[in-house]
């Protein structure tokens, strides 16, 4: 299988915006796309979405694409179940990581101060 996050650092680098540039644009931290590097399998919609900000076409390199075409043009697709499988630790990881940027994110919006150990506090009756 193909390293994704090796293609995606080599992309990223050649393309000679700052990491955090990147990291910012697709509203991510630096740490989570040095994770995304290291990962095996990013997802097809992290590539796309980070191709966008530097300007690079992944769909050459990564079989996948490939294999979606030929998928949606009536080709046929040779899956190996455990290799395409959605509900991989990996795939989990990612998405734990997705979830904790956006919770991070919105916390940082609505202010931290409104939440208590997880429940919103009356403003009046702050501990």
């Amino acid at each position: 299988m193909q390293h994704r996050g090796e293609i995606l650092q080599k992309a990223v680098r050649k393309s000679g915006i700052p990491l955090s540039k990147v990291a910012r644009q697709v509203g991510k931290s630096r740490t989570w796309l040095y994770n995304q590097f290291e990962s095996q399998d990013v997802g097809l919609d992290i590539l796309l979405e980070i191709g966008k900000v530097i300007h690079y076409d992944f769909t050459p390199e990564i079989d996948e694409f490939s294999r979606i075409s030929q998928s949606i043009n009536g080709g046929s697709v040779d899956e190996d179940a455990e290799e395409y499988s959605t509900e991989t630790a990996e795939f989990w990881k990612n998405k734990y990581l997705q979830l904790l940027e956006e919770f991070n994110l919105f916390i940082r919006e609505r202010g931290a101060g409104e939440y208590n150990s997880g429940r919103k506090t009356d403003k009046k009756t702050r501990r």
